[in-house]
């Protein structure tokens, strides 16, 4: 026999009987009409599957361990449409090992200019095949030395607030970031990718301006053990700084002053510059990458290089063009 749990107002909905774990369905039509009011029913363990469809001004917070929550038949499309979630985002994962599934973000804006998709609060998190679009973060986590980062086939699109404070993607002192099979592209101002983790993992993604404003495409700003592999990075004509990689430019706090960049296309349409720029006293490891356009490969650190291929701008438009 279910029982039945009062849900934000009116209707009520079977609750998952204990020690099981239960699936909760949202959609318009559903008795859970909006993420939010699955938020305030779940418990540890529990998946929620969110109809495709778009919801608007529907932000929650999480707060429980080992939570799935998945667009069903599709992406859930969330708008902030001027709310949020204890004014920092569209969703607050304040709970523990999330997974988060084939769900968009768009238009999260607070007060303080740190509006994100997902402000991540809890330990650990998995991102797949998500979408951030036109916030203020894409996602945005605290520091947790105990927490570990996945992001997989995600897109992080056009994020930041034009202050160089807010990123497509900002990851805090966390023990791992990994970034595989993604797109991050045109941030406002400030960087495509920023993380202050003690081990990024950035392997097989595509991460480009376009014709915006980013600053540094990839910045690690106080080192870690640190892999760059198979990416294609394109430096735009507008960006606001010179380098696409930045090592250790905040001071290298983290254990490990290693950067490894290894089989990437690294591109600069900006004319000038520098391609990876490490802090004294990091160490940097390029192989077999592809440099296209002008300016010096690395500045700063101690660097090995081998086996790194230079092509003009030119040569690489038209190879891209075939």
């Amino acid at each position: 026999m279910s029982l039945l749990l009062p849900v934000a107002g009116a209707l009520n909905v079977p609750a998952a009987a204990a020690p099981g774990h239960h699936t909760w369905r949202v959609g318009p039509h559903r008795a859970l009409a909006t993420p939010s009011a699955a938020a305030a029913v779940a418990r540890d363990g529990d998946t929620v599957l969110i109809d495709a469809g778009t919801y608007v001004g529907d932000v929650a917070v999480w707060t429980q361990d080992d939570l799935t929550l998945r667009g069903a038949g599709g992406k859930a499309r969330l708008q902030a449409a001027g709310r949020s979630a204890e004014g920092k985002a569209i969703w607050v994962i304040a709970g523990d090992r999330a997974r988060v599934d084939r769900i968009a973000f768009s238009g999260a804006v607070v007060p303080d200019g740190n509006g994100a998709g997902i402000r991540q609060e809890g330990t650990g998190l998995t991102l797949t095949r998500s979408v951030f679009r036109g916030n203020q973060d894409g996602l945005l986590s605290g520091a947790d030395p105990d927490s570990d980062i996945v992001i997989r086939r995600t897109r992080f699109v056009a994020n930041g607030a034009g202050d160089g404070y807010t990123h497509n993607l900002y990851i805090g002192e966390v023990r791992s970031l990994t970034v595989t099979r993604s797109y991050l592209a045109s941030a406002d101002v400030g960087h495509e990718l920023k993380s202050r983790a003690a081990r990024n993992t950035i392997v097989g993604n595509r991460i480009t301006d376009g014709d915006a404003s980013a600053s540094y495409s990839i910045d690690l700003p106080n080192g870690g053990r640190s892999l760059i592999k198979d990416n294609v990075i394109i430096q735009g004509p507008h960006s606001q700084n010179s380098a696409l990689v930045s090592y250790g430019a905040e001071g290298l706090t983290q254990p490990s002053h290693t950067l490894r960049v290894v089989h990437n296309t690294l591109v600069n349409r900006l004319g000038s510059g520098t391609f990876v720029n490490l802090a004294a006293g990091a160490r940097g490891v390029l192989r077999h990458n592809l440099i296209a356009g002008r300016g010096e490969l690395t500045a700063g650190g101690t660097v090995t290089a081998h086996a790194n291929h230079r092509i003009s701008l030119a040569a690489y438009e038209r190879g891209v063009r075939r």
